[in-house]
């Protein structure tokens, strides 16, 4: 699913709303997550699951090619749970 997805769905959806107003809808949502995470926040989205940031270390590596040894740099990674009620909904299988 991509963004333009979104869009088309939010526009279908929400009667009333212009495509150009869906796609603002779903652009200020992005943002809004975007800046949240930014500044260290964390998001959770009931019944689907909770955006969270952490910081790894710097790190010993190793280049595959070489075998020379690297300093892997401090970094924020971005991690998602999933809530039980998501885990729940695409693990539901139903008979045909």
């Amino acid at each position: 699913m991509t963004k333009a997805d979104l869009v088309e769905i939010v526009y279908e959806k929400i009667g009333g709303l212009s495509k150009k107003e869906s796609q603002d809808i779903v652009e200020a949502i992005f943002e809004t997550m975007k800046g949240s995470l930014k500044q260290g926040q964390k998001i959770k989205i009931s019944g689907f699951g909770n955006f969270t940031l952490r910081d790894k270390r710097p790190r010993k590596g190793r280049n595959p090619q070489t075998g020379d040894d690297i300093q892997i740099t401090a970094r924020r990674v971005l991690t998602f749970r999933p809530s039980q009620i998501l885990k729940t909904h695409i693990n539901d299988v139903k008979t045909l």
